[in-house]
């Protein structure tokens, strides 16, 4: 047992040395990293069973006060078939942990979350992320397909505001992945099962503890959007993540959520609450040292405003980011895989599948 867990460390250790952003581990498969983007397997024994069952039995018994005692943990195991949940690697970092079953057996997949936390700087992302870091009110949404680093750029944006606002936040997760110290900012970090019994019941609680900025993980049914919304009317800055690629589709999606009677009603709340909508991706850099952030921001100017209560209107978001870049500081995605390319940090095949439309792209940039 003790020699499992032993190699559970190393393969920890490991990545985050290569600079993993993913483990995987199934039962009859070899350890597996995610690096920059890709699935590399490791040259090592298939994982039995019985190893797996150690390995998951051991992130239990680090979770806090879920468990008493070995038999405590050895009945969840049995029982458990999903989990979302930490593990902590003095010195080393910490993880993001997804365990499930599949085919009678377990598996689970390891996040890297390092323990310093990212600057805006650090992740190379538009300068104008730290002016809507710093707005005093209303709906902020970061979004992406799983795995763009929607966490990591919100993580990025509280340090901002930790850095500079005497403020208190309350952030409400699903785990908790950064941990952040107070600087300037009083912050509060609830986690999903342990803290509160779910994102509805903890934003509800969120608007008596006094806070003027709310981290809500993800926005996942009517009812944190519905509140997330309310809480953003009452003058709150309210931030929050969508499994959605783009801005206009971001603006879809929150609007189809509501019955048709309501969605007249929504729009125009929507239109006076939200600030911004940063869609991020992540690319290979042209010198393989990792994955870059492609972002595309939609900020609520006057006509976007009318794009979102005006059904008829909302086709015309993609346009009117394209030419507010200059008074504004919006962008699309393909004007940000523009300038990457132009300062050689992706290369020209890589924006073009990354591209909105790549003979577009490879047209513009020809002419540029």
């Amino acid at each position: 047992m003790e020699d499992v867990i032993e190699n559970f460390r190393y393969v920890l250790v490991e990545a985050v040395k290569q600079q993993a952003s993913d483990i995987h581990m199934c039962v009859g498969t070899v350890w597996k990293y995610r690096i920059n983007g890709n699935i590399v397997p490791l040259d090592m024994k298939p994982l039995e069973m019985g190893e797996c069952e150690v390995i998951v039995k051991h992130i239990l018994s680090n979770l806090r006060g879920d468990f008493y005692s070995i038999d405590d943990i050895d009945t969840a195991a049995k029982k458990l078939k999903d989990l979302d949940c930490t593990y902590s690697m003095p010195n080393v970092s910490r993880f993001r942990v997804n365990i499930c079953r599949q085919r009678g057996t377990f598996s689970v997949v390891l996040r890297v979350i390092p323990f310093n936390v990212p600057t805006i700087e650090s992740l190379g992302l538009p300068e104008v992320i730290n002016d809507i870091a710093l707005e005093q009110r209303g709906l902020i949404l970061v979004t992406g397909v799983t795995g763009s680093g929607k966490s990591t750029t919100l993580a990025a944006m509280i340090n901002k505001i930790n850095e500079t606002k005497p403020c208190k936040i309350v952030a409400i997760e699903d785990p908790i992945e950064y941990l952040h110290n107070e600087k300037n900012a009083s912050i509060i970090q609830r986690e999903i099962g342990s803290d509160t019994d779910s994102y509805s019941i903890a934003l509800r609680a969120s608007v008596r503890q006094d806070p003027d900025i709310i981290l809500l993980g993800e926005m996942r049914d009517i009812a944190s959007v519905e509140t997330a919304l309310n809480a953003a009317e009452t003058g709150r800055l309210v931030m929050s993540t969508l499994h959605t690629v783009d801005a206009p589709k971001t603006i879809q999606r929150i609007i189809s959520s509501f019955d048709m009677r309501e969605q007249m009603a929504i729009r125009v709340r929507l239109a006076e609450s939200l600030q911004a909508v940063i869609s991020q991706r992540l690319i290979p850099r042209i010198d393989k040292t990792g994955r870059i952030a492609v972002v595309e921001i939609m900020k609520n100017t006057l006509s976007i405003k009318d794009c979102i209560e005006n059904p008829d209107k909302t086709s015309h978001i993609k346009e009117l980011m394209s030419s507010g870049k200059d008074q504004y500081k919006m962008q699309t995605f393909d004007q940000h895989l523009s300038e990457l390319y132009e300062q050689g940090i992706v290369d020209l095949e890589t924006a073009k599948a990354a591209a909105t439309s790549a003979s577009d792209f490879e047209r513009n940039v020809t002419f540029t």
